[in-house]
């Protein structure tokens, strides 16, 4: 009788069911109107309240950053020994492109850009930083998988909107301009400091070898191959030690490539000090010939060493092409991005018909206060 029982119970509680879901469509049919109505009316008023809402158009442009091209001073930094070992050390940067996108949004660019177009007054704000915090906002910067870096500004005016990313770009090409960012420009902003102080220091010991009383062209048509040997060996002393400086910079001391180059360095110095001192000059006296030519020829050769580089270096860089390359330019846009009043007003017709359905579900239940439907 126990099951008989259940049984009745479980058909009672479907047929309640089925008359529950009976009684809420025909509560829908008999509200028809209601339901048809009220999604409509929200609908149009969304869409009437979206229509005073100020248009806003987006601007946005791609660009192609700049691209690294194989070297052409490979072999040779292989010749140059610890030198070329400096220079690539100071060339290994890498250069994603999302290091790019951070350029972008450097305080520098947000700022040019801020002050060029008085977003302070456009934007009704305080102060420099509440600017630029609200620039963020409406600006958008993306490196996409095909390595284009996207750039787009939302504004009310679509011809400002496009200015103010033309302004990305030239700010940015601006930016590059003045770093050295690739692999060819670390090599030539090296390369030139090291042959200014170079020029330098060989201007100087071409005075004081003259002051001698013997002339560099002198020198050069009788050369002293002892005191070139000399010379080459003390440039090649100062390269070794300026390379274990740099190595400093992200080496321990205990790594394999900076002891090598302190046994480097330590072999080169007792080879000099074992010529030196076959030599015996009358060093530090007005008349020192030997020395003031031996200095001569080591600045001529790492003026001549830093030269080539720089030349080099020079001619990768120029490979390497334009700065950034423009792949779609910005345009002023003639539909407006926001508000999109159509999907606003379909939006607010289907919460509208959501809570016609609700308010019609819970009376039928009971659960509202008011007659049924």
């Amino acid at each position: 009788m126990a099951i008989d029982n259940g049984s009745v119970d479980m058909s009672s509680e479907h047929r309640a069911d089925d008359i529950d879901l009976k009684d809420f469509i025909f509560a829908l049919k008999k509200s028809w109107k209601i339901v048809l109505s009220v999604p409509l009316l929200v609908g149009l008023i969304v869409y009437l309240i979206s229509s005073l809402i100020p248009p806003t158009y987006t601007a946005s442009a791609k660009i192609l950053p700049p691209q690294q091209q194989q070297s052409a001073a490979a072999g040779m930094l292989q010749s140059l020994g610890a030198l070329g070992g400096l220079a690539g050390a100071a060339a290994a940067v890498k250069n994603p492109a999302d290091q790019y996108v951070a350029f972008l949004r450097t305080r520098v660019v947000e700022d040019a850009v801020i002050h060029k177009f008085g977003l302070m007054q456009r934007y009704n704000k305080r102060n420099i930083d509440d600017t630029r915090l609200e620039l963020e906002t409406r600006t958008r910067v993306a490196n996409g998988k095909d390595n284009l870096i996207a750039i787009e500004v939302d504004d009310g005016d679509p011809k400002v909107a496009s200015n103010m990313v033309s302004a990305y770009i030239s700010e940015f090409t601006g930016l590059l301009s003045r770093l050295a960012v690739t692999e060819a420009q670390q090599r030539r902003v090296f390369f030139e400091g090291q042959l200014q102080a170079a020029k330098v220091n060989l201007a100087a010991s071409e005075r004081a070898l003259a002051s001698s009383g013997v002339s560099s062209s002198t020198v050069n048509a009788n050369p002293a191959s002892a005191i070139e040997v000399v010379a080459r060996l003390k440039a090649q002393i100062t390269s070794t030690e300026v390379k274990l400086a740099a190595m400093r910079g992200y080496l321990t001391n205990v790594a394999p490539e900076y002891k090598q180059g302190l046994l480097e360095l330590a072999a080169l110095k007792e080879q000099l000090s074992k010529l030196e001192s076959r030599q015996g000059s009358d060093a530090g006296g007005p008349n020192d010939y030997i020395g003031k030519y031996r200095d001569f020829k080591y600045h001529e050769a790492l003026f001549d060493l830093f030269a080539r580089q720089y030349e080099v270096a020079r001619v990768d860089e120029s490979r390497e092409g334009a700065m950034v390359q423009v792949v779609d330019p910005p345009v002023p846009p003639e539909n407006r991005s926001k508000p999109r009043k159509t999907l606003m007003a379909i939006g607010g017709a289907l919460a509208g018909f959501l809570a016609v359905i609700t308010v019609i579900f819970l009376r039928r239940r009971g659960l509202l206060v008011g007659a049924p439907a």
